[in-house]
């Protein structure tokens, strides 16, 4: 039967559905409408079709195809976003790879290994070998941090280590002074913490960084600072202290409000003028960090911070020419609500991208699945965030298979380094920067926190494994296609997938096979997602009756036979 009638409904975040009429388009054989919305923001849209007085809907099914419904009740709607403007590309950041180094657990470069400012109520692990732990009271509250005294200096002595492994920026956790050994707890942002070192350590650091064609990220915390920063002593010992209205008190000055309940994490009132100014002002905390030239930023709990704050620390980061800020947002950062506001980070004014802890949700997910509906729906699940993302915002995203806040990949893979190497292979074949936690090339085990921040196993690595990441680093060198590129996926097997690279020119697909039986692939059985006909026709000829071991991978580069719109 003829359609009677066809439209498009566009809904816009907290706003009425506006139908588009849809009319056939007899050269292309379809139905087309042109809509241009009014504003920036996050719309959703689905199709509605009437053929013979009756009525159906599209919506969106699994990997974005549509589907075809007899109701409109919990129609999966289309995501689309509007965004302000795009976000910057800055060469050195997004085609290269980023190194995450937590600077208590990686190298001590004093001599003889001395640890210099010691703090007071801490202790000292006896060697580099020993097991992270935390020393805690009957309320589960830490009463002694531990250290093993890495530093600034030793990261400095480690930079050729670094240079030829491949990498070309660090990003470091907290480095100002703070009570514990993860500094996400700020005693005073202008200080240096002295167990690392001082101003001029930083300095020297960022020389050897930038003569080497290295950058350096830092980790900025400005939603909280720690109970001993000098901001929040002054705070409860005086109501007059013009630190008071920082802080926001429940019952003076026993209980205030702090990040998730942590007393010993006093959150900042992030709307008060004088700390505004105090972190993004022109004599603030940025400001007098950026002098010394430091090239990008990543925020702490960045869904935490207002949006305004956002902006502000954007666009102070702009006058001191740095275009790189990324947030620590753990989901689908297009469509974030916080207390039932959205966050439009995605947006182009604000964040440039995101740790993107959904890359290692999906690996981690397909390297320990048990069936291929499993796999599938992960696939599906990375697709659509791929389609949600502005296209330089989903490139500059931080990705990661493990952080100081995760379980080590190898720990995570059951010790299985011939995992791990799939694992790091499937990260720097996806869109987005790699970004290796320290000590995960090397091999490095642990489980939650504290365990997964044990010191780096110097004269105890995985000599294969760093090699083999180093040659990954390599190849996303020599091929711009992983950088800037469509992508698409190719499920052949429980256990067996690929990611697909493409572009006008060349074709790279990634095939992994993380069973431990040997297998041929045969193309009929491959189901391609998200890849034109003529990109997936190519890869099945190249892949077909390709012989791939157990827990081994191929990787092939394809000149393009055709090219496409």
């Amino acid at each position: 039967q003829p359609v009677q009638e066809a439209d498009l409904w566009l809904t816009k975040l907290n706003e009425d559905p506006v139908a588009y009429p849809m009319n056939y388009n007899d050269e292309t054989q379809k139905y087309e409408t042109q809509v241009r919305v009014g504003s920036s923001g996050l719309y959703n849209y689905y199709f509605a079709i009437k053929q013979n007085n009756q009525m159906f809907y599209v919506d969106q099914g699994l990997f974005g195809q549509g589907r075809l419904r007899q109701d409109d009740h919990n129609l999966k709607q289309y995501q689309l976003i509007c965004y302000e403007r795009k976000v910057p590309q800055v060469d050195w950041y997004d085609q290269g790879v980023v190194y995450q180094i937590f600077p208590d657990r990686f190298a001590n470069g004093n001599p003889y290994g001395e640890v210099t400012g010691r703090k007071k109520n801490s202790f000292l692990y006896a060697t580099e070998e020993d097991t992270p732990y935390y020393i805690k009271n009957s309320r589960g509250e830490i009463t002694r941090w531990d250290f093993f005294g890495g530093n600034l200096a030793g990261i400095r002595k480690k930079l050729p280590y670094l240079k030829k492994l491949g990498v070309n920026t660090i990003y470091l956790n907290p480095i100002f002074l703070a009570t514990s050994n993860h500094r996400y707890d700020t005693v005073d942002y202008m200080k240096i913490d002295p167990m690392l070192g001082d101003e001029d350590d930083l300095r020297g650091l960022i020389h050897d960084l930038h003569q080497n064609g290295m950058h350096l990220l830092l980790d900025g915390v400005f939603n909280h600072v720690g109970q001993e920063s000098i901001y929040f002593q002054e705070a409860i010992k005086d109501k007059s202290s013009h630190y008071y209205s920082w802080f926001n008190f429940i019952n003076y000055p026993e209980k205030y409000q702090s990040w998730w309940g942590v007393s010993s994490l006093p959150e900042v009132n992030k709307s008060n003028p004088e700390y505004q100014d105090f972190i993004y002002g022109d004599h603030g905390v940025l400001a007098k960090w950026m002098k010394d030239q430091v090239d990008g930023w990543r925020l702490d709990v960045a869904d935490e911070l207002p949006m305004d704050f956002l902006r502000n620390i954007r666009n102070r980061l702009m006058k001191e020419n740095c275009q790189v800020m990324i947030g620590e947002v753990w989901e689908d950062a297009s469509d974030k609500f916080v207390n039932s506001e959205y966050r439009p980070y995605t947006f182009g004014d604000n964040l440039t991208g995101v740790m993107n802890y959904p890359v290692r949700n999906f690996i981690v997910g397909l390297l320990t699945s048990e069936n291929s509906d499993a796999e599938i729906a992960l696939m599906n699940k990375l697709a659509l965030l791929v389609e949600h993302y502005p296209t330089n915002f989903l490139r500059n995203c931080l990705n990661n298979i493990g952080t100081h806040d995760t379980v080590r990949i190898k720990t995570a893979l059951q010790n299985d380094e011939k995992l791990v190497l799939l694992a790091f292979g499937l990260m720097f074949m996806l869109p987005g920067v790699p970004c290796i936690y320290y000590g995960d090339e090397a091999g490095l085990i642990g489980d939650k926190d504290p365990d997964n921040r044990r010191f780096f196993p110097w004269g105890r690595e995985s000599r294969s494994l760093i090699a083999q990441v180093s040659k990954w680093i390599n190849v996303r060198k020599q091929n711009p296609v992983l950088v800037k590129s469509k992508i698409g996926f190719l499920h052949i097997a429980t256990g067996i997938n690929a990611i697909v690279r493409y572009d006008e020119k060349v074709i790279m697909v990634y095939c992994i096979n993380k069973n431990k039986a040997e297998t041929v692939l045969a193309k009929e059985n491959f189901a391609f997602y998200c890849l034109p006909k003529t990109i997936a026709e190519e890869v099945a000829a190249e892949l077909d009756q390709t012989k791939l071991s157990g827990e081994d991978s191929i990787l092939r580069k394809i000149p393009r036979k055709a090219n496409i719109g």
